[in-house]
This record gives structure tokens, C-alpha cells and sequence, in this order.
């Protein structure tokens, strides 16, 4: 956030200072390892409640009251701050005792909640532990009945990024998301004993490249062979280069969607009708970008940009003229960047580890080890 807008916010809100000062109070030390992970944004009315008794407090630390164990409220907006029940300030905490979990919208999670105003309704922050997090997200983001050195692999890039986040993010209230915007993460509920394994098994580990954590991104599969990072997104970086994939056998990842003339219209604006695509591969196979001319202009769009507007699940395609319109045949699921969910999965039901598998994906990168609690 500019700082100037913050300022600007502290005078309107000055309830906003004592939060932020009572946030910097509770975050651990470096070494117990804790995210802030907004797993509800801009709602009007939130379901709160906690499996055990949990007490209540504004953002000073103050008590407000309790709640008893498996009763639930709904936290609302309030005259600026938010209300549970009969209780009121400008934002809220709930703490769980004896190790309870705190019910948040429609999961369970681990840790405690901060409920805070905004300009378009509640946002719920869970506070939760770095390992105890990654349970839940290796459940989420994986299947838990996949081969034990996947899971680890997933296990340490999911690490490795919530940290670099949580370095980078300028977000002042949270340092991650619950969806695919930073990692997928459902609480308890995506827990498994082979994800708490995995966990456990790498407890602490992350991947570094010249002793910096690195952007430790990951996608469902390529479709034969990742990316270079500099031809889907922007900068360059020398951990994330193209690398032959193992994901060919996988059907999922094998797609087709097909076009009417007023559909392509619709999705790409700018150009009126669209008379010719021309499309550019990067040096692995994908699409790079496309020229786009239509009847009242011409646009050229990334690769990442013609995904998102036509809703396909990569930039690996081919495009075939049909009677009723354009066909598009793909291959891959995700941005293709970093570790290949499946391709992980294949690599490690032929007997190859989670360290040789992440060496694959992540060209240079070293697996290190924080202290984390």
C-alpha cells in the first residue's frame, strides 16, 4: 500500500494504528515462522466460532468476551469496526484455547482469526503456523494419495513460496491468499496424514539461489516441456528455465475448446470482428503472443493474456479452422512455469526423490534449511 494512502487511512480510521501496533506485538520472532493468510475478502457477514472455548479481543489485546465451544455467530460490519454478537470494536480476535480450532466462513483452521473492516465488508486474516499451514495446502493443492516424494517436492516449493511472499508481499494486513492467486489453502478439512508426513519429513526446508529464497512457482502440468519464465511473465530469473516435462501419459492435462466467430468477438475487444490470428512460440512450444486483427483494429496479446480472455488452461495450443468457427487443441494446465504437479507425480512413482525432482524443475536451485518451529 502507498504509504501516503495508509497515512491517509490512519486519520480516517485511527483504530487502524493501535491494529497494526498490537499485529507487530503478536507476530513471533524470526525462527517461529507464522503467516497472516486472508482466507476471506469483502464480505458482508462472516461465520465465526471455535471446537473449543475461545476468548475475544479488540486489536489491543483487550478482552471483549468469550465464546463457548461449537457455537457459532456472524461477525458484521459495525459502525466502522465489527460486531460478534453483543461484542464491538474496531476490528476483532479470536483465540481458541486448548489447542481448538477457529471456524471461519465455511472450514476449520488452525491458529486464530483477526476480523477486520474494509471498504467492501469483513476480511478474516488466519494466523497460523508456516508447517501446520503447509498441511492443509499440500491437501489442496495435491492429491494426498499421490507417491510420498511428490508431496515432499510440493511440500518445499509450497514452503519456499509462502515465505518468499510473505518477504515480498506489501499487503499491510495479510501475506497471502487462500486460492490460486498465492497458494490453494481449505484448512483442517485438507489435512491428511500423508500431507502432515510430507510435511514433517521436510520440516523447514526451502529452495534458495544464491542464498535468496526463490519465486518457487508451480502448475499442474506442461504439456511436454516448462517454460522460460521471461516469456510468460516479465524478468528473467535463472532458476526458472524450460526443462522437459513427464506429464504425456496424463489425460487430464490433454484439452479442447472450440469457438463460434461471436464468442472470439466477445473476448477480445478492441479489434471489432476478428478476421486472422497470427500467432509466436517461444523457444519451448508455446504460444508467446498473437496478433489479433480484426475489423476495426489489431492487437497483440501475450500469451498469458490470450489464456486468460479465452478461459483455456494454457498457451500450449493449436488452432484448426471449423465450419462453426475456431477449435483450439491444448496441452498442459497452468502458467507452465517452476514444478509440474504431474510431472512430479511421474517422476516419483518411477523411484526418483523429492531433491532430484526439484533439481529438475528448478534449474541451479539449492534445497536449505530455515529454523522454524
Amino acid at each position: 500500500m502507498n504509504l501516503r494512502l495508509l497515512l491517509a487511512q490512519f486519520t480516517k480510521h485511527p483504530w487502524l494504528l493501535t491494529m497494526l501496533l498490537w499485529i507487530a506485538l503478536v507476530v513471533p520472532a524470526q525462527g517461529a515462522v507464522q503467516l497472516r493468510v486472508a482466507v476471506e475478502k469483502g464480505v458482508n457477514r462472516l461465520k465465526v466460532g471455535s471446537s473449543t472455548n475461545a476468548v475475544v479481543k479488540d486489536a489491543s489485546g483487550r478482552k471483549l468476551g468469550d465464546i463457548a465451544a461449537m457455537n457459532a455467530f456472524y461477525a458484521t460490519p459495525s459502525e466502522g469496526g465489527v460486531a460478534v454478537d453483543t461484542m464491538r470494536a474496531g476490528a476483532v480476535w479470536i483465540e481458541p484455547l486448548a489447542g481448538g480450532y477457529v471456524y471461519i466462513g465455511d472450514f476449520w483452521y488452525r491458529g486464530e482469526v483477526l476480523v477486520i473492516p474494509s471498504s467492501k465488508g469483513l476480511t478474516a486474516i488466519n494466523y497460523v503456523d508456516l508447517e501446520q499451514y503447509l498441511y492443509s495446502v499440500l491437501g489442496s493443492e495435491m492429491s494426498p494419495s499421490w507417491p510420498l516424494e511428490a508431496l515432499k517436492a510440493q511440500a518445499v516449493a509450497a514452503r519456499t513460496y509462502a515465505i518468499y511472499k510473505q518477504q515480498k508481499e506489501r499487503n499491510a494486513f495479510y501475506d497471502l491468499s487462500n486460492t490460486q492467486a498465492s497458494q490453494v489453502y481449505k484448512g483442517v478439512a485438507k489435512e491428511f496424514s500423508s500431507t502432515q508426513t510430507a510435511v514433517n519429513a521436510t520440516a523447514g526446508q526451502v529452495l534458495t539461489y544464491d542464498n535468496q529464497l526463490i519465486l518457487s512457482v508451480f502448475h499442474a502440468c506442461s504439456g511436454g516441456r516448462t517454460e522460460n519464465v521471461e516469456d510468460v511473465w516479465s524478468e528473467a530469473l535463472p532458476y526458472l528455465r524450460g526443462v522437459q516435462d513427464y506429464d504425456q501419459n496424463v489425460t487430464q492435462c490433454q484439452w479442447a475448446k472450440s469457438f463460434s466467430p461471436e464468442e472470439l468477438n466477445k473476448r477480445i475487444s478492441g479489434v471489432g470482428n476478428v478476421v486472422s490470428i497470427t500467432p509466436t512460440l517461444t523457444t519451448n512450444g508455446s504460444i508467446k503472443s498473437m496478433k489479433i486483427v480484426g475489423t476495426s483494429g489489431t492487437r497483440e496479446l501475450k500469451g498469458e493474456a490470450v489464456r486468460n480472455a479465452l478461459g483455456l488452461k494454457s498457451t500450449r495450443f493449436t488452432i484448426t479452422q471449423e465450419p462453426t468457427g475456431l477449435r483450439f487443441d491444448g496441452r498442459g494446465w497452468g502458467h507452465g512455469l517452476g514444478l509440474s504437479q504431474w510431472g512430479a507425480y511421474n517422476l516419483a512413482a518411477r523411484g526418483i526423490n523429492y531433491r532430484q525432482i526439484l533439481g529438475h524443475y528448478y534449474t541451479g536451485a539449492k534445497l536449505s534449511t530455515i529454523k522454524a518451529r
